[in-house]
């Protein structure tokens, strides 16, 4: 690696979105950050291995993620692993992708801690902020983490504010979009099919009621996406026509012959297969969550989450509106353009130099 330019430590993991994101931002950072990887959970498949390889050292550390364990003592070696993959790189700042991680990490560098996701801001989304006794650690966890950042970057300022409720007062939060490299291929003639994707099981992606808004729909409503997780947690759907998991590019695939794309998640801090759908041109109708006001507002129909019947009539009335679904794709494709991996690679980078400014002179001694 060069020591003319910044060395970081990212933390990923093998199992979530943060695989893809941290794969597509260090491609995107490539010549301008070098990147060395540190992975916790569940090992990475060969395939996924030789990817991370192919940008920078991989590290795999025999350490959980903190949503997968049942307290907090399992994690209490992953600062110290961390702290120790640092060390061995030389690296000039720490990019985590749980905040959780920074708690109790006693390292010389800058840390900065990007939440995509956490069950806390879930629970305040879902459950009105109920939180369950058994994950109180969470919160106190992903608290220390977050006090212990130099900064913290979210996807959207709706998560932004969520988490500031959640959690009290934050350090300085960056809001970098999430990006995606996918679109559906181009399109051909689109059938009369409305599609969504999500894991459904997860009560926050509401696919109740989408389900329940299907029979209402004039043209076919199809869910793509898991509806049991691995730990048996499952939701039925008996109106909508289920294709189960999807891989990514059949997934795409599907979008490219949809007609209309639907999310009606509940909670979502970013929410890429929208993105993705957006990019291939499908006119979109989305739950008025704060999240998709803030990223598609004027290019996109919204309708109350927890209303079937609101969902049925956003969607039939592009269904008998074929110039409303010309305009409102164009919009969406439109507003795609502003996520893009090279703005996101950018900004991050921008936030990378800001925490840690080596000068010149000094690189060149390193």
């Amino acid at each position: 690696m060069s020591r003319q330019r910044l060395t970081i430590l990212m933390t990923v993991d093998a199992v979530g979105g943060v695989w893809r994101y941290a794969m597509d931002l260090a491609s995107g950072l490539r010549g301008q950050v070098d990147v060395v990887f540190a992975g916790f959970g569940p090992a990475p498949s060969d395939a996924q291995r030789r990817e991370a390889e192919a940008l920078g050292p991989l590290e795999w550390c025999e350490a959980p993620l903190d949503w997968l364990v049942s307290g907090e003592s399992e994690l209490a070696v992953v600062p110290k692993m961390i702290a120790g993959v640092a060390r061995r790189h030389r690296v000039d700042l720490i990019h985590l992708n749980l905040p959780s991680q920074a708690a109790g990490l006693s390292v010389p560098v800058p840390v900065l801690a990007v939440s995509h996701s956490c069950v806390v801001t879930w629970f305040a989304a879902v459950r009105q902020g109920v939180l369950p006794a058994g994950w109180l650690w969470q919160r106190r966890l992903n608290r220390q983490g977050l006090a212990a950042a130099d900064a913290v970057v979210t996807p959207t300022q709706a998560q932004a504010d969520l988490m500031a409720s959640a959690y009290g007062p934050l350090p300085e939060v960056r809001v970098v979009p999430n990006t995606s490299r996918f679109a559906p291929p181009a399109r051909r003639i689109a059938r009369a099919m409305v599609v969504s994707a999500g894991r459904w099981w997860d009560e926050g992606k509401n696919a109740a009621v989408l389900d329940a808004a299907a029979p209402l729909i004039d043209w076919p409503v199809v869910m793509a996406g898991a509806a049991a997780s691995p730990n048996g947690q499952a939701v039925e759907i008996r109106y909508a026509e289920a294709r189960g998991e999807l891989s990514h590019a059949d997934l795409l695939d599907l979008m490219c012959e949809a007609s209309i794309f639907v999310s009606p998640s509940r909670y979502e801090p970013f929410g890429l297969a929208v993105l993705e759908a957006a990019r291939g041109g499908l006119p979109l109708v989305l739950s008025d969550i704060p999240t998709f006001r803030e990223l598609w507002e004027g290019a996109a129909d919204f309708f109350t989450p927890d209303d079937p019947m609101a969902l049925a009539e956003a969607v039939n009335r592009l269904v008998r509106d074929p110039a409303r679904r010309r305009t409102l794709g164009q919009a969406a494709q439109r507003r795609a353009a502003d996520y893009t991996p090279e703005r996101q690679a950018r900004s991050m980078a921008a936030i990378y130099a800001e925490l840690c400014p080596i000068p010149e002179t000094l690189r060149a001694a390193r």
